[in-house]
């Protein structure tokens, strides 16, 4: 089968499109043809390299939707053929403290496309458990931008920060594709969103997905636009991905009793917090990574409602995958790139 590898860490150019063999499905496991497949930054890290091990030559991608192809041993009640989108998350039990008993070992939390082979490639193998259907009125490539950021944004925004209607929602680094699900997310929960993206396009994009309030930093110092958007009364709630550069200012812009919950830190990772705004105004740092499978259910169920739309920057084949790379990585995506591994 085709597939996008690299066989070292690097920039993009250590990408390339070979034969490689085609996986066959262990106990508990099925192979899906991969209909489609979607970047996310996490992609760029493992590409970089990351401190952990990992399988290789490496097929990326975390995100995958496809048909049922062939049945491992123990595999029961779905038929070849059927319309899947795959949970990205694994062992999730970790996250939980839950111990598998004597006889087994701990569960290490662990992300499909990551810590095993992904979906850049014609086909691929996952867990059988991880599997959903998808209705037939849900494209391929619906269900495979929406996987992992929007279980991402679920479980930040209402699994940790527990939103609730009236409250005031300050999401940065918008244009991505986490906080594009968070913006409807959010909006969809009666909340007041104001968002923090770049450029006049990313602007109206984000103003058609729901935000009431979206700031540009292209138009102004990042820090003074929050802090005039804002204002004394602060924000309920903050889902940030940027880190370090903003850090300090994110921690003066909530209110009273407020949250930030973290989930990425594309600009550094070391955050500067003056604990006297923490215990004096009596906040809560909050860390949010991936979700449950009831998260991805949930999530996955507003996706096919269409109460949540992921925004579909452009779609590529598998000899496109080092120039998504690029562009993702050059800050040019508004939304998800989607792979079709077939014309």
């Amino acid at each position: 089968m085709k597939a996008s590898i690299f066989r070292e860490h690097g920039t993009p150019a250590v990408l390339e499109v070979v034969d490689v063999p085609t996986p066959e499905p262990g106990p508990g496991e099925v192979r899906i043809r991969v209909r489609a497949a979607s970047l996310n930054h996490l992609d760029l890290w493992v590409r970089r390299g990351l401190p952990i091990r990992i399988p290789m030559p490496h097929i990326g991608g975390s995100d995958m939707a496809g048909q049922v192809d062939a049945l491992g041993a123990g595999v029961e009640g779905i038929a070849e053929g059927t319309r899947v989108v795959v949970d990205p998350t694994l062992d999730w039990e970790w996250i939980q403290g839950v111990r598998r008993g004597p006889d087994l070992p701990d569960p290490e939390f662990r992300v499909l496309g990551e810590h095993t082979q992904g979906g850049f490639a014609e086909y691929a193998v996952v867990p059988a458990a991880n599997l959903l259907q998808v209705p037939d009125d849900v494209s391929f490539a619906t269900a495979a931008a929406a996987g992992l950021v929007a279980v991402t944004a679920w479980r930040g925004l209402v699994g940790r920060a527990r939103i609730q209607p009236g409250e005031r929602v300050l999401i940065t680094g918008a244009s991505g594709g986490v906080a594009s699900m968070a913006v409807q997310i959010a909006r969809n929960a009666g909340a007041r969103v104001v968002a923090l993206t770049s450029g006049s396009e990313n602007v109206r994009r984000l103003e058609a997905l729901g935000a009431h309030e979206v700031l540009d930093r292209l138009s102004g110092e990042p820090r003074t636009l929050l802090r005039d958007a804002t204002g004394p009364e602060g924000v309920d709630v903050v889902l940030d991905s940027v880190g370090e550069a903003l850090w300090p200012t994110l921690i003066r812009a909530l209110a009273p009793a407020g949250r930030l919950v973290t989930y990425g830190a594309t600009t550094g990772h070391r955050g500067e917090t003056d604990l006297r705004h923490v215990f004096w105004k009596q906040l809560s740092i909050l860390g949010t990574t991936m979700g449950s499978p009831a998260d991805f259910r949930a999530a996955m169920a507003e996706v096919f409602r269409g109460r949540l739309v992921p925004p579909i920057h452009r779609t590529v084949g598998l000899d496109g995958v080092r120039g998504a790379h690029e562009e993702l990585e050059a800050g040019q995506v508004f939304g998800k790139i989607v792979v079709e591994p077939r014309p």
